[in-house]
């Protein structure tokens, strides 16, 4: 039988919760498609550094690089740590020192009610590929008197594999446009943007391109969604642009998110975030995290047991047991465990 390492770092606030929720759930599909899931779950949380002042040690780092299939993280962020130094070492530090490239984020529509648009039986279902390491986001810059200055760096390697990514993966799964968004009007640096981008859909003459600017295409995403099917951005468009698509079919309960490498163990977390407020009582929605372990056993070669995952979620959502945030009264093991008998 074939078995797979993952780390489990459930981080803080609600990120616990969820995952421990999560983790019967992807156990009992890995049980029904005939593989196993070894599970190591790692202390480093908000806690673990308010107790040691260790956010993730060297051995630690190297452990997560060579010997591990995957991580599945929860959550970080804590008020008790308000300079997040736990949560960037960890979460950025691990996306940037394993080059992890590739913020995927699929932006589907699990269930017609959730619909945050007018109009009837929508059909939302588009994919987004934020560049994950480099832009703003590398933290580059100074302060000069009164004046606060962040760089953002856009190199051509990072640039052209991050949109190469796009293309190869819109190809092996039949899609027909790729949808390139920057800000080359206003940011003459985007230029790399629009130049690499014609070069490589060159290598794709199947697939339709465009290009928008990223204000319009915020725009036209409330418009019309259903039009587009992969989107590809910087590192700060990706984020902002991928919040509103959760917003558009539910919110951040069911947001999930895959940070890859090609050939390299992914980071697989949720997108919510910590929510101190909830922690503890309960009622955080199990979803986006079982939903990231979709794309966990997706990246594992495993795409029978993620697509049965999703349909659970989607029969679950449709029967109504959904925790306060989708409108429903159910709590957070109630919720996985009937995604769970779904499987069975």
């Amino acid at each position: 039988m074939k078995r797979h390492r993952i780390a489990v770092i459930a981080g803080d606030g609600i990120g616990p919760e969820v995952i421990e929720a999560a983790i019967p759930v992807l156990e009992r599909v890995a049980a029904k498609h005939g593989f196993e899931l070894d599970l190591e779950r790692l202390p480093f949380s908000a806690d673990h550094y308010l107790r040691t002042k260790e956010t993730l040690p060297e051995g630690a780092f190297r452990h997560l690089r060579d010997d591990v299939d995957a991580i599945f993280l929860g959550a970080l962020g804590d008020p008790r740590v308000p300079g997040n130094e736990h949560a960037r070492d960890i979460l950025l530090g691990l996306r940037f020192r394993l080059d992890l490239y590739i913020n995927f984020r699929p932006v589907q529509l699990l269930h017609p009610d959730l619909a945050a648009l007018r109009g009837e039986r929508r059909t939302i279902d588009f994919v987004i590929f934020r560049e994950n390491t480099e832009g703003v986001y590398l933290g580059k810059g100074r302060i000069d008197g009164e004046r606060y200055i962040a760089e953002e760096i856009n190199t051509v390697k990072g640039v052209e594999r991050i949109i190469r990514a796009a293309f190869e993966w819109a190809k092996a799964r039949g899609k027909t446009r790729v949808t390139m968004s920057d800000k080359a009007n206003a940011v003459p640096a985007h230029k790399v943007w629009q130049e690499t981008f014609k070069r490589v859909a060159a290598a794709f003459p199947g697939i339709e391109t465009e290009h928008r600017y990223v204000d319009a295409l915020a725009l036209e995403l409330v418009r019309e969604p259903e039009r587009f099917q992969v989107i590809v951005t910087n590192n700060l468009y990706g984020d902002i642009l991928s919040d509103l698509g959760a917003g558009l079919v539910g919110g951040l309960g069911l947001a999930a998110s895959a940070n890859l490498h090609p050939g390299r163990a992914g980071l697989f977390e949720p997108v919510h975030g910590s929510a101190p407020p909830l922690a503890g009582k309960g009622i955080a929605n199990p979803m986006a995290a079982v939903l990231t372990g979709a794309l966990l056993l997706e990246q594992l070669r495993h795409p029978d047991a993620a697509r049965d995952l999703e349909r659970a979620v989607k029969e679950t959502l449709a029967a109504g047991v959904r925790t306060p945030d989708l409108g429903g009264g159910a709590r957070t093991r109630d919720v996985a465990a009937a995604i769970a008998d779904r499987l069975s």
